[in-house]
C-alpha cells in the first residue's frame, strides 16, 4: 500500500519562503566597523529572489551550475545561501583559509561559473582569478577597488552585488526541485592529496535543519538568538543557516570581526 499524503519535495526554496513569510520580522545582525546592521528574513529572502534574478538573467547561470562564495558570515552570505540552491544552482562555498594552489583546484574541479567576493577578500581573488579556468563573473559585496580582479583580458566581468539587484522583482518563480538533486557543495582542506568535494542535497539540508532545531540538539525556536561563529565556509555552518530560517531563531552574523571584543 502507498501513502495517500501529499508528496512534496525538501527543498530549500521551501526554507526560504517559510522563513520569510512565518518568520518575517526575525533578524540577521551582521557586524560591522561601525556596530551592528539589522536586516529582517523577510527582507533577505526578498534578496535572495533579487539575485536568483540577476544570477540567472544577467550572468546566464542555468540548471546546476556552480556558484562560489569566498566570504565571511554575513547576511549577503544568507542571501546567496538561500538564493543559489532554491534557483537550482549549487552553492559551492569557498574556504578562505586554505593556500592559493588548493582554492585554484576546486574552483576548477567544480567548474565554479560565478564566484561572489567579499570586497576585503579581493586581494586573496586577485592572487588567484587567472588561473580559474571556468570563471565568468565575479561579484563584489561591499566597496573595495576591483581592478586587481581585471587581469583575465575580458574573460571575467566585474559586477557590484548592489547594482545587480537594484530593480529586480523580490519574488522569483523557484522551479520545482528533485529533493536528492545537489545543493551545495563543500570541499575537504585537502590534508591528504588534493581536497574533495562533498554534495550537500536539498533533502538532507532540510532533515538536517530539522535535527539542528529540536531540543535534543541546539533546541532553535523563534525567541533564540543564534551566534553563527561556525564559518559559513566550513561543513555549512554546522546548517544554523537554514535551521535559523527554519525555526525563526534570529542570526547574529561576526563578518570579519572575530575577536572576542566585537
Amino acid at each position: 500500500m502507498r501513502s495517500t499524503m501529499m508528496d512534496t519535495p525538501l527543498a530549500v526554496s521551501r526554507l526560504l519562503e517559510h522563513g520569510r513569510t512565518v518568520h518575517g520580522s526575525s533578524e540577521v545582525i551582521t557586524w560591522t566597523a561601525d556596530g551592528p546592521r539589522r536586516t529582517s528574513f523577510q527582507e533577505v529572502g526578498a534578496a535572495a529572489s533579487r539575485l536568483a534574478h540577476a544570477l540567472h538573467d544577467d550572468l546566464g547561470v542555468t540548471g546546476d551550475e556552480r556558484v562560489g562564495t569566498l566570504m565571511w558570515n554575513n547576511a549577503e552570505h544568507l542571501v546567496a545561501y538561500l538564493a543559489v540552491p532554491s534557483m537550482g544552482a549549487v552553492l559551492h562555498t569557498l574556504n578562505l583559509r586554505l593556500f592559493p594552489e588548493q582554492l585554484i583546484y576546486i574552483v576548477n574541479h567544480a567548474e565554479d561559473r560565478v564566484i561572489i567576493v567579499d570586497s576585503t577578500l579581493i586581494p586573496l581573488l586577485a592572487g588567484v582569478i587567472e588561473h580559474l579556468t571556468s570563471l565568468r563573473h565575479v561579484v563584489i559585496v561591499g566597496g573595495g577597488d576591483p581592478a586587481p580582479l581585471l587581469k583575465t583580458d575580458g574573460r571575467v566581468v566585474v559586477h557590484r552585488f548592489d547594482d545587480l539587484l537594484r530593480g529586480k522583482p523580490d519574488q522569483y518563480p523557484w522551479p520545482e526541485i528533485d529533493e536528492r538533486d545537489a545543493a551545495a557543495l563543500c570541499y575537504t582542506s585537502g590534508t591528504t592529496g588534493n581536497p574533495k568535494g562533498v554534495a550537500y542535497s536539498h533533502r538532507s539540508i532540510y532533515l538536517h535543519s530539522m535535527q539542528v532545531c529540536t531540543a535534543e540538539a541546539f533546541g532553535l525556536g523563534p525567541t533564540s538568538k543564534v551566534l553563527a561563529v561556525v564559518p559559513m565556509f566550513h561543513a555549512m555552518a554546522w546548517g544554523l543557516p537554514y535551521a535559523s530560517f527554519m525555526s525563526g531563531a534570529s542570526l547574529l552574523m561576526p563578518d570579519r570581526f572575530l575577536q572576542a571584543a566585537p
